[in-house]
């Protein structure tokens, strides 16, 4: 057995490599160690790869969708209509700001939010819908954006998986009235912990401005109620060196989803759809009969795997009242598993990964 047969594959491998380093340690010398020039600078970055005019750093993606709420002036009495196969966030923004997530189900092929769905669900209440670009793939906007201008609604696109995805060649976080991103670490590019609220709305972006640095513009004078959602400049500027990567590492996890989508016979892979540009921050198969062993042997092999997400929202303690019949959903959840797709894949790697899979085929 070769070093690298013997070396566990994981499912994921976050880069802190010396640039990173370098770049924080500078930060932490400078003595602007918050919402200083390293923010700005990311900001304007950033907005090149979302296609927005304004971008506003904040502490988390968490962070971002909900401020992202509160600047459009959701909150108690409104709806939001939001899938439930989301990690958890997507539904606690909503809460966060006092209004209620409305669980709608999930286009079997791309994971993300049916816009069928979503129609029979528009209420009196409804102020907004939170299409999630799921793994890395655009939500159907095409059709949820229309639906959404009908009846008058607010779209709020949770991007925070899917930096650089785009749908007819236009960036995701640009097509609804705002967009979140994520920068944990598990993410396609990271900031060790922080996110990004996208607009085009300059009035938008101030309100968001404010709302992220306790209601003021300039110190002491505080002009709404707000938060303390800001960004570190030592986040910011780990942020900055991950996004001049980005493009390289795209491009790999891109590469290897088309290795995998070759080579893998045991599960079905994921079908991308016509126009949509995936970024594969997760490749995740379909696995019939019993996952669990699935898991067990592929870790086994050495292959690491993971499971986004085994319980849908609605059926979480906090949302159990929740009445919703998400048969998508829950199949969904039932069979899904996500396989290495990271930059950091070797062909061996890879070549292990899909022989690990087939080997399910056989008892």
């Amino acid at each position: 057995m070769t070093t690298e047969e013997r070396t566990f594959i994981p499912p994921a491998r976050p880069v802190i490599g010396q640039a990173e380093i370098d770049a924080a340690v500078a930060v932490l010398r400078s003595g602007q160690v918050v919402q200083g020039p390293e923010v700005a600078g990311f900001e304007a970055e950033f907005g090149k790869v979302a296609g927005t005019g304004h971008c506003v750093a904040v502490n988390s993606g968490t962070s971002a969708l909900q401020l992202a709420l509160m600047a459009l002036g959701i909150g108690p009495g409104d709806e939001v209509i939001v899938p439930s196969f989301s990690f958890a966030a997507s539904a606690n923004a909503v809460r966060l700001v006092g209004a209620e997530p409305v669980f709608a189900d999930i286009e079997p092929g791309s994971f993300c939010l049916d816009p069928d769905a979503v129609a029979a669900l528009v209420g009196p209440r409804t102020a907004a819908v939170m299409p999630v670009h799921l793994y890395g793939h655009p939500a159907d906007l095409r059709r949820l954006l229309p639906l959404a201008e009908r009846h008058g609604l607010a779209v709020v696109e949770d991007a925070c998986q899917a930096h650089g995805a785009e749908l007819d060649g236009r960036p995701v976080g640009s097509f609804g009235a705002v967009g979140a991103f994520s920068f944990y670490p598990t993410k396609n590019m990271h900031a060790l912990e922080g996110g990004m609220v996208t607009t085009d709305d300059a009035a938008l972006a101030r309100t968001l401005r404010l709302l992220r640095n306790q209601g003021m513009e300039q110190r002491y004078a505080n002009e709404i109620v707000g938060a303390n959602m800001r960004m570190t400049d030592v986040a910011a500027a780990i942020g900055r060196v991950q996004l001049r990567r980005l493009d390289e590492w795209t491009e790999a996890r891109r590469a290897n989803a088309a290795f995998l989508d070759n080579a893998v016979t045991a599960a079905l892979v994921p079908p991308v759809s016509p126009g949509a540009r995936h970024v594969y921050h997760q490749y995740t198969v379909r696995v019939e009969g019993d996952r669990d062993a699935a898991r067990e042997r592929l870790q086994a092999a050495g292959v690491g795997s993971a499971v986004y997400y085994p319980t849908p929202i609605h059926r979480l303690a906090p949302y159990a009242q929740a009445r919703a019949d998400l048969p998508e959903t829950d199949r969904a959840a039932a069979e899904v598993l996500s396989l290495p797709v990271h930059p950091s894949l070797s062909p061996g790697d890879l070549d292990r990964v899909a022989a690990a899979v087939n080997a399910l085929e056989r008892p």
